[in-house]
């Protein structure tokens, strides 16, 4: 399986980071890792991580400004795209398609070609231009994963709330998380 992961530079970097441990975890997964200035800013910010340590987990790191990478092409075949976490900004160009960097460029080839894309907003509270942005990218066949807390399965701590968004996106490409815990129902 070959996914490409983007990281914008919303709050949560942190996300896209344990995303790309889980899928370096996975037996034939190529990565290819797109990472956004404010991204980069945002690890810096929130995170004690270096973009060495980041850049690692991925087999091919590209570069945003570079509109020519394997990526930016719909003859260049991957499964889909996960873009975690998704600013306002990002989500707003790929609403509207404004493919102005390879992240969006990404996103844009895999909604062209019938690709799975997956993008997880960041943003409290929302504004009815960032919803009205959000539905646009479901219209336009995104699946839409906010980071919403879940109390069902235990997940008392960040890494538990983590861990459980990671298993619903993969859950999107057919992959399972060992460390997400699914409603199994109530008696």
């Amino acid at each position: 399986m070959r996914l490409i992961v983007g990281i914008s530079g919303a709050s949560g970097v942190i996300m896209g980071y344990q995303m790309l441990k889980v899928l370096r975890g996975i037996p034939d997964m190529e990565i290819h890792l797109v990472l956004t200035d404010g991204a980069a800013e945002n690890f810096k910010c929130e995170t004690n991580l270096k973009i060495e340590e980041i850049v690692s987990l991925a087999d091919h790191h590209h570069d945003n400004k570079n509109m020519a990478a394997s990526i930016s092409s719909g003859s260049f075949k991957t499964d889909g795209m996960i873009v975690i976490p998704c600013s306002m900004k990002t989500a707003s160009a790929i609403a509207s398609g404004f493919a102005v960097n390879l992240l969006i460029r990404a996103v844009d080839v895999c909604l062209k070609e019938n690709r799975r894309v997956v993008i997880v907003p960041r943003e409290m509270p929302l504004s009815r231009v960032h919803l009205g942005n959000i539905k646009e990218a479901a219209d336009n066949g995104c699946v839409i994963i906010p980071p919403m807390l879940t109390f069902y399965n235990d997940s008392n701590s960040v890494d538990k709330q983590i861990n459980h968004i990671i298993g619903k996106i993969l859950m999107q490409f057919g992959i399972d998380h060992k460390d997400f815990k699914p409603w199994e129902g109530h008696e």
